[in-house]
């Protein structure tokens, strides 16, 4: 079975820029999807779903009202099963690299994610991602697998990431 690399590490500390750097000098086929913040003037109002393939979703929002919420933020289901899961299903089917930014409170409320994380762990296929920094059995359950290194994104290390992981990406994906 292909090692898994999760990256971990403080909210805003680069963990989803050292992947994209990374992928951006590999040609590995490529699948799977990024979270962003949406920012509306210079206040966050919530987080992006965008997966390899250009396709965007909303994953969390201030305007989205009811259940479940994180914080200030009502918590998008739908675009979690239709745009992240999706993703993540089908770079299992057709990609050498399977991207999940990130495994994370959010996404883990949408009943979908958890499976399509395990059955992404368990295929053949190398898995590169972000987890949360937090206590939680799923988040600790993957966290101690054998087939899962998580590195800390720190502000020290963060710049030599990127080419630590394209190395990385080129063993196990090319």
């Amino acid at each position: 079975m292909q090692e898994n690399v999760l990256l971990t590490g403080r909210p805003g500390v680069g963990k989803s820029t050292v992947i994209q750097r990374a992928l951006e000098t590999s040609d590995t086929n490529a699948g799977g999807f990024f979270t962003q913040e949406l920012r509306q003037d210079s206040r966050r109002v919530g987080f992006g779903i965008t997966t390899l393939g250009g396709e965007r979703g909303t994953l969390a929002h201030v305007d989205i009202e009811g259940e479940p919420r994180v914080s200030r933020y009502g918590v998008n289901i739908e675009d979690i099963r239709d745009v992240a899961v999706a993703a993540l299903n089908r770079a299992r089917q057709h990609s050498r690299l399977i991207v999940c930014d990130e495994i994370g409170r959010m996404e883990m409320l949408c009943p979908e994610f958890e499976p399509a994380v395990r059955a992404a762990l368990d295929s053949p296929k190398p898995l590169l991602g972000t987890i949360q920094d937090r206590r939680d059995r799923f988040l600790d359950e993957v966290r101690s697998r054998g087939d899962v290194t998580v590195i800390e994104v720190t502000r020290e290390n963060r710049d030599d990431l990127p080419e630590q992981i394209a190395a990385w990406i080129k063993e196990v994906a090319d």
